[in-house]
């Protein structure tokens, strides 16, 4: 074939090497524009992972690429004056214009073409004169764009500042993260060795930073010079230096995302950044764009046609484009959002920023550096009041107000439908105790209705009666007596969303007969199927605040040591919140403060009437999910105003609020709305959603992300998860039921052979 690569960086070079090591009499010539040793970057770095994978498909370019690099284990995290150092972390580097020579003399050996200084206007012309045209032209793809309509990308604006620098100061023991406080605000360098001499020196910061500085009007040695004073400390005497001197003014960037929906077109197919980028914050860039070259390669010699290569190489990658997309997703965000965790102690600082990408977990930074961990479990442990204690966070004890957790591990509401006209039955009875002997600090009841017409079904239970009254009492006792847990009862009012089918029948969908009058902050149906509530009126939303009053009263009675307000999932004291579900005109509707003048009047009344040595929370949704509804940012002042009114740790979960809604799920997709409130107002969180091994907890825990944590569908699985999960992680110290014991000790020996526990740690 003729081929031809516009781009001469890592991406197109090494796909050229990889093509002509498979097919020798393949034609091939790369174009690029600027001159051989032209270079607009400092170092590369690369994992372990890929150095074997560039060693199986050339070992000669392999080894010459090995020669060169800078070699590091530690990561080095500076904040508040305190250097922390973590180790085994597996990194190389190695200047960006010596990869690029030593991959050009490679492609020169084998045979490829390489015209530089070359730019390609007509790419219409090119696609007709060649069999093969490889678009590898970079984050700025001109082939990209000349083919938009086809590849439809979506580029992603990112909202830091950063500028591309070097050094000859020394980082050669770590990969360096300096945060610095300055007048104007913070600002951080991202900086590693790459060469015996010289080190990349990334320096970031926010807009609002950016701006208060006035990098924009300055040039770019006035910005330089700006940088050196800011990090003199640690730059050693040594000067930054830029090789972005062909640009005009400010070298100052943000960094652009980019996805494209298709990666090829008749015989155009994008490689590396033109077609997905990964932010520089997790170094990954040029291992996409390397790895991506050998799988196309590979498939452009082994299909038999061209459409069929382009299609298996864009399903092949895509899935680890997407991963790796998400995870410097995250670890960007983080970075835009670093003022928020910059008050955190630099223990807890240095974990939220080593799993900022959720690709190192709490057991994988085990592996990595098991001393450090130690020592920040202990620190955790030593925050909790538990000094001298080496345990996992999740088993650090945790208090609010005069209630006292044995550790964070919370069994999530989750409803039942098994009660009859709202009396708990013996299956509650049943389901609660064996989910309270299982080991969790905190277990809930599922939503339970202040009234029978604020049942959600009629399997729904309530606190309206006194034989509910009596039902809970007898599981309170009995949870008491027997176990370390404590209760919480969730207090809640179905609204709009009331008298469905029970969840095993058809979600959300009225009763077949029987069905009752629903309320709801406006006269807004759930869907075309359901009825269409009553919007209250002043009298009907008194007489639900006393109900909510008389259900809190119940529920004190009956031994809880915890209530929550149901604020959340389109209920109806959610649908006064959401804009999307409140369209009121008078006082209660409108702004933010009318929206929420009345789930605080029914709080405030729980609230009077809850015993003052007792906490109470809130759930709310932290995000309808849909355009025009609450979002994470309103979600904080949502939380803020529940805060002043008294709620001692806020529930925070998302959506179920719309038809409308297109939720975001993965692995602990929730927790990010947590992290925000937590951190940005300085209140006691707990997390939900997809969160299903000890790994997950410890993490959101050590990262301060949350201060509980939920867990719903793996407590139906397994009643005894908290338990088990201490068995796997060989903690002594959870409370077993003495009748138990046996078991747990059978539990510890197979721990201690290695032999599967059904918990993955």
């Amino acid at each position: 074939m003729k081929v031809a690569c516009l781009g001469g960086g890592p991406a197109g070079l090494y796909f050229a090497i990889s093509l002509k090591l498979k097919n020798p009499d393949h034609d091939i010539t790369v174009f690029e524009r600027n001159k051989p040793d032209d270079t607009f970057g400092w170092g590369v770095v690369l994992s372990d992972e890929t150095l074997t994978n560039l060693k199986a498909n050339d070992p000669v370019s392999a080894e010459a690429i090995h020669g060169h690099f800078a070699y590091w284990d530690d990561i080095s995290v500076i904040h508040k004056g305190v250097n922390t150092v973590s180790t085994g972390h597996g990194f190389c580097g190695i200047g960006r214009m010596r990869l690029l020579l030593l991959l050009q003399e490679r492609a020169r050996e084998l045979g490829v073409n390489l015209q530089f200084e070359t730019n390609v206007e007509d790419i219409d012309a090119l696609a007709e004169d060649y069999d093969l045209v490889v678009g590898a032209d970079g984050i700025n793809s001109r082939v990209r764009s000349h083919y938009a309509a086809q590849f439809n990308p979506e580029i992603d604006t990112r909202a830091c500042k950063f500028v591309w620098l070097g050094t000859h100061a020394k980082f050669d023991n770590a990969f360096t993260f300096i945060f610095q406080k300055t007048e104007h605000g913070w600002i951080w360098a991202h900086a590693y060795q790459f060469d015996a001499d010289t080190a990349t020196f990334i320096v970031e910061c926010s807009q609002e930073t950016y701006d208060a500085f006035g990098f924009a009007d300055m040039s770019q040695q006035d910005s330089i010079a700006v940088c050196e004073r800011i990090f003199a400390d640690h730059l050693g005497g040594h000067a930054l230096m830029t090789n972005a001197n062909h640009i005009r003014g400010s070298a100052w960037i943000n960094f652009n995302r980019v996805l494209c929906e298709k990666w090829h077109y008749k015989n155009v197919v994008l490689l590396g950044d033109s077609s997905a980028t990964a932010h520089f914050s997790i170094g990954s860039g040029s291992k996409l764009a390397l790895e991506s070259a050998i799988a196309l390669a590979d498939l452009v010699e082994t299909q038999p046609t061209l459409e069929q290569a382009f299609t298996r190489y864009q399903e092949d990658r895509r899935l680890d484009v997407l991963r790796l997309q998400s995870a410097a997703r995250n670890s960007t965000e983080w970075f835009e959002e670093v003022e928020r965790y910059l008050d955190l102690d630099p223990v807890q600082f240095n974990y939220s920023l080593l799993t900022r990408s959720q690709r190192i977990s709490h057991e994988n930074l085990r592996l990595r550096d098991p001393d450090w961990l130690k020592s920040a479990e202990e620190w955790f442990q030593a925050q909790a009041g538990a000094n001298g204690v080496h345990r996992a966070p999740m088993f650090a004890p945790f208090a609010l107000r005069d209630m006292r957790l044995a550790n964070r591990v919370v069994v999530s509401p989750m409803a039942q439908y098994k009660a009859v006209d709202g009396r708990p039955t013996d299956w509650h009875f049943s389901h609660y105790a064996e989910r309270a002997k299982g080991g969790a600090g905190l277990v809930y009841v599922e939503m339970t209705c202040v009234s029978p017409e604020g049942r959600i079904t009629p399997g729904c239970p309530g606190l309206y009666a006194p034989e509910h009254e009596a039902a809970w009492t007898r599981l309170t006792d009995f949870v008491h007596a027997e176990t370390d847990a404590k209760l919480c009862m969730q207090i809640g009012h179905s609204g709009r969303k009331g008298s469905t089918q029970v969840g095993w029948e058809e979600m959300d969908a009225p009763l077949k007969d029987g069905n009752w009058p629903l309320m709801s902050a406006s006269a807004i149906a759930w869907s075309d199927r359901n009825a269409t509530p009553k919007a209250m009126d002043r009298a009907e939303m008194d007489m639900v605040r006393d109900q909510f009053v008389a259900a809190t009263e119940m529920a004190d009675r009956a031994g809880f040591d915890m209530v929550e307000l149901h604020a959340a999932h389109g209920y109806l004291i959610s649908s006064f919140i959401s804009p999307l579900t409140n369209t009121r005109d008078d006082e209660y509707g409108g702004s933010l403060e009318n929206r929420m003048r009345y789930p605080l009047d029914v709080f405030r009344a729980m609230r009077a009437v809850w015993p003052k040595g007792k906490p109470m929370s809130v759930r709310i949704s932290a995000t309808d999910w849909a355009d025009g509804g609450v979002d994470a940012e309103e979600a904080v002042q949502i939380a803020a105003l529940f805060r002043d009114a008294g709620v001692d740790i806020v529930d925070v979960s998302a959506g179920q609020t719309s038809k409308a809604a297109q939720p975001v799920y993965g692995r602990m997709f929730q927790t990010p709305f947590s992290d925000r409130i937590r951190n940005e107002l300085n209140m006691p969180t707990m997390t939900v959603g997809n969160i299903y091994e000890p790994d997950h907890v410890n993490s959101i825990l050590m990262a301060g992300r949350a201060d509980l944590v939920c867990l719903a569908r793996p407590h139906l699985a397994d009643p005894y998860w908290t338990l088990h999960a201490a068995a796997a992680l060989g903690d002594t110290g959870v409370r077993w039921p003495q009748p138990y014991k046996p078991g747990r000790d059978q539990m510890a020996r197979l721990a201690e052979r290695g032999e599967g526990l059904g918990i993955r740690v």
